[in-house]
């Protein structure tokens, strides 16, 4: 899966992704420390754990590099940023019973606008999967050569 760049200063509005959540009483928002455990542990369980040793790593950074979406107390899709390395993207994903309702649109939105607002001026998408729903999403183009990119050479369990 190739990498792909997005630029900061060109994203679509956030507002209208969150308020699109909150009417199906969803909650996108930046996770907190106290709830470290909570969010690895649903990372981990839904993912695996590679994702789960990343989004760890966002709980270490200040702010929280990770954004979790919330229905009735329980998560159901989250999104890291600054992970794996400084001014990437991912990991990201939504519980599969909740896909096509916008959650990930929103939670990628939330983190590249968090990204924006601390300064920077273009996110990677590392190891992009959906590659046409990111490039719909907020026009990331993919960066060729980029496979396999910053996950070269990973040891595997």
């Amino acid at each position: 899966m190739p990498d792909m760049l997005v630029k900061l200063y060109d994203l679509p509005d956030l507002a209208p992704a969150l308020q699109r959540q909150k009417e199906q009483g969803i909650e996108i928002r930046r996770a907190i420390a106290p709830e470290k455990h909570v969010v690895v542990n649903w990372v981990r369980k839904t993912f695996g754990e590679g994702w789960a040793s990343e989004c760890e790593v966002a709980f270490s950074n200040h702010p929280v590099s990770c954004y979790i979406a919330v229905k009735e107390g329980n998560i159901i899709g989250f999104g890291c940023y600054d992970a794996t390395y400084k001014d990437f993207f991912g990991p990201t994903g939504v519980e599969e019973s909740w896909r096509g309702k916008g959650i990930g649109k929103a939670i990628l939105l939330a983190c590249l606008h968090a990204m924006a607002n601390e300064g920077y001026g273009y996110a990677i998408i590392g190891g992009a999967g959906p590659v046409d729903f990111y490039s719909r999403c907020v026009g990331a183009v993919i960066i060729e050569g980029s496979v396999p990119g910053i996950y070269r050479g990973m040891l595997k369990l």
